[in-house]
């Protein structure tokens, strides 16, 4: 593992971002197929599939070093540019103090969704691990602000 990937799974447990998301995991997941709750998507990553409580409605979001997973976990293991967003976040976890990331990013969500009508588009979260990566298009202001710039 990369040293800084190690740096960011030591912090990721020391702001107590990890430890929430393995709470997460055990309590908001169901085991599927008899397999592991949890699986390891290198670079200190775990994929805890199977997540079934109905927020966020993500297929896939992450708490610290847990990357929590609607479907079976083999699924997000196989989309590396969706995982590679995710990794994304896991780091801004380590950025944001941990925890603190969480009301950090509903604020930036709240914001893009007044702006262009989607909790993704201008979410600074979002645009730094990548849009299209997790899954979003970009979408344009609403049309009453596009002629306030």
């Amino acid at each position: 593992m990369k040293p800084a990937y190690r740096v960011r799974s030591i912090v990721n447990v020391v702001n107590l971002s990890t430890p929430l998301g393995l709470l997460l995991a055990v309590a908001a997941t169901r085991r599927t197929g008899g397999g592991p709750r949890l699986r390891s998507a290198g670079d200190g990553l775990l994929v805890a599939g199977g997540y079934r409580a109905p927020v966020p409605v993500a297929t896939a979001f992450t708490v610290g070093n847990v990357i929590l997973f609607r479907g079976d976990a083999s699924g997000l293991l196989s989309d590396p540019r969706l995982l590679r967003h995710e990794a994304r976040h896991s780091t801004q976890y380590a950025w944001c103090l941990g925890v603190v990331m969480i009301p950090l990013y509903l604020a930036c969500a709240g914001v893009s969704m007044a702006l262009c009508g989607d909790w993704a588009s201008f979410n600074p979260f979002e645009r730094l691990a990548g849009l299209a990566d997790g899954g979003y298009e970009r979408r344009p202001l609403r049309p009453f602000l596009r002629g306030r710039r």
